[in-house]
């Protein structure tokens, strides 16, 4: 029987995780309680099957030293990490086919941020919560996990509050259902995977480089360039559920560097090269940095070129500085690769607004990005070639497809990281 479990904060909210694991049985689910609340529970208190102790001492914690020290930041930081090990284990052990919880502010970071987002995607994760009706970024980031507005507190049951539960205890049983079905045969796993990154304005490349991968017996995972994007990528290839990496669009490291609003954060264009998965990089859309509404853009970038894409997007052309810092530091992250790292330079341009007469076309600025990537990787194995074409031309996606494919193909069939060995 498919188990759910089922995470919760039992000194405050003990009689709602009663109510949800009573509708999670009725549904047909196993549950599996853990209390992941500080203070010593009221009476009445349903009982975990892993108690807050259980928790606590998975951190290498003792509770009563938390409640004793009175310090609620630390010992929330405890439990998270006693929780995320606990989460894991159970997951590996195949005690866990959904996780649910429904919180307010502190146990949506405790459940979300830990121990949902360290499972991989493709595991049900559903979290009612008071905050979902505003920036969920801090909690959902890369993963796939699903979220639900409590419409009200969770604090006692209600008509409004037992609809809304009742719903996410229905969803989540029905989804871990699904999960252990599905569990050892999942879809699309008989062909090696590759992630392909791309925006807007690198979306020609990106198709026909899919459609030649698709050819050659990939299953290609396309990634919007949005920031959530990028660490999405990067926590697959982490996962091992990649075999290759065509990282066509890397505009993530402009807004990063420049400080736009669709960074991927700092450790973008590392995970592959960690742990040695091939991949063949451009610079795609690393002439432009994102902001909001012409109206947030910075003060100090009003006199550089802009471009107003739409009502919620403005555009900023990166200057020749800040492409040279680009490729400086996309070499210095592509030299520590553990394995094959190759990246393709398209010299007439980065992507539709960077073309001949384009409102973003900068010859030299582009060139001095690719000057400071040669000499970045200069004398050791990444190998950088430059082609005579724009970024979308068919025959420079082409080209990265059939490299991507050549250099996944010369790994030792040991080396196989996601869907099927290589031969």
């Amino acid at each position: 029987m498919a188990t759910v479990v089922l995470i919760g904060t039992l000194d405050t909210k003990g009689e709602e995780y009663a109510w949800l694991r009573e509708r999670l049985r009725e549904y047909g689910s196993d549950v599996l309680l853990v209390d992941t609340g500080i203070l010593p529970p009221p009476a009445h208190t349903p009982v975990a099957d892993v108690t807050a102790d259980v928790v606590a001492r998975a951190a290498g914690h003792d509770l009563a030293s938390l409640r004793a020290a009175g310090d609620r930041g630390a010992a929330l930081a405890v439990m998270a990490q006693g929780l995320s090990r606990i989460v894991a284990d159970l997951y590996r052990e195949g005690r866990l086919h959904a996780v649910l919880a429904a919180a307010g502010t502190g146990g949506s970071t405790l459940a979300a941020a830990q121990a949902m987002r360290v499972l991989p995607i493709g595991v049900p994760k559903l979290l009612v919560s008071t905050m979902a009706g505003g920036d969920v970024s801090p909690y959902v980031d890369s993963s796939d996990l699903t979220l639900m507005y409590s419409v009200v507190d969770i604090s006692g049951l209600n008509s409004v509050s037992c609809q809304v539960l009742g719903n996410a205890a229905a969803a989540a049983s029905g989804m871990a259902r699904r999960h252990e079905r599905n569990h050892d045969a999942p879809a699309g796993r008989g062909r090696p995977v590759v992630a392909a990154t791309m925006f807007g304005v690198t979306t020609p490349a990106v198709d026909t480089a899919r459609a030649r991968l698709a050819e050659l017996g990939y299953e290609v995972l396309v990634f919007h360039a949005t920031g959530a994007g990028g660490r999405a990528v990067e926590k697959l290839a982490r996962d091992g559920m990649l075999d290759g990496v065509l990282d066509l669009t890397t505009t993530e490291l402009a807004d990063e560097l420049v400080g736009g609003v669709l960074s991927a954060g700092p450790s973008r264009l590392t995970a592959a090269g960690a742990l040695g998965i091939p991949q063949v990089v451009a610079p795609g859309a690393l002439d432009m940095v994102n902001f909001g509404p012409a109206a947030t853009v910075p003060e100090r970038f009003a006199e550089r070129r802009l471009l107003v894409h739409d009502a919620t997007v403005t555009l900023m052309r990166t200057s020749a500085r800040e492409m040279a810092e680009l490729g400086t530091g996309m070499g210095r992250k592509l030299r520590t690769a553990r394995g094959p790292a190759e990246v393709f330079w398209p010299l007439r341009g980065v992507s539709a607004l960077d073309a001949e007469d384009g409102p973003f076309a900068d010859p030299e600025a582009d060139r001095a990005g690719l000057d400071a990537l040669r000499a970045a990787v200069r004398g050791g194995e990444v190998r950088v070639h430059e082609l005579d074409a724009h970024v979308n031309d068919p025959v420079f996606a082409v080209a990265m497809a059939d490299r991507l494919h050549q250099l996944i193909e010369r790994r030792p069939r040991s080396a196989a990281v996601g869907g099927v060995p290589y031969n």
